[in-house]
């Protein structure tokens, strides 16, 4: 799953990702997204409104089948569809409004979902140590905290790689 606020940037990284064309549920936002925030991207005009999917080979037996989950609060019911099965998730986020970010943290939590955590690079976005992003989304020391850049497909890939290898670990310590 590639999960995180509105407008973090979900879908352009599974398009960036996806070696097939993905499938995308964007909708023009209407009133019942009215009261959704978007000081961050005042362009935002249409959002999730189900999911996204791509999909990705990364050798003959290995593939990832990527959901991107909506952002809005409201669209929660989607994420625990999209969240059965799925080995674990990239939690993407934007410094500029971190705090945007700790409800679909704290949905990978109660989901009890492996992730981690991609910081998306916008232009003039704030920069910080990865201490200082650690302590402000309260993580934990062993969840991987990457930077990515979701237009760019090697940033991208590499930040999945990161999540891959969590799995892996865990899966191995398990």
């Amino acid at each position: 799953m590639v999960v995180g606020p509105l407008g973090v940037g979900k879908t352009t990284f599974i398009g960036t990702v996806s070696e097939i064309k993905p499938l995308s549920t964007e909708a023009v936002m209407t009133k019942a997204g009215a009261s959704v925030d978007v000081t961050v991207d005042q362009a935002k005009a249409t959002t999730t409104v189900a999911l996204d999917f791509g999909r990705m080979t990364i050798d003959g037996e290995l593939v990832l089948y990527l959901f991107g989950t909506p952002g809005q609060q409201r669209f929660l019911p989607a994420w625990r569809d999209l969240a059965r099965g799925a080995l674990g998730a990239l939690a993407l986020v934007d410094t500029r409004d971190l705090t945007s970010s700790f409800d679909a943290l704290g949905h990978l939590e109660d989901l009890g979902l492996p992730f981690a955590v991609a910081v998306n690079v916008f232009p003039g976005s704030p920069t910080h140590s990865d201490a200082e992003l650690r302590a402000a989304l309260d993580l934990l020391p062993e969840t991987p905290l990457v930077s990515c850049d979701a237009r760019d497909e090697r940033s991208s890939v590499m930040a999945l790689i990161a999540l891959v290898r969590h799995l892996v670990l865990a899966a191995e310590s398990s």
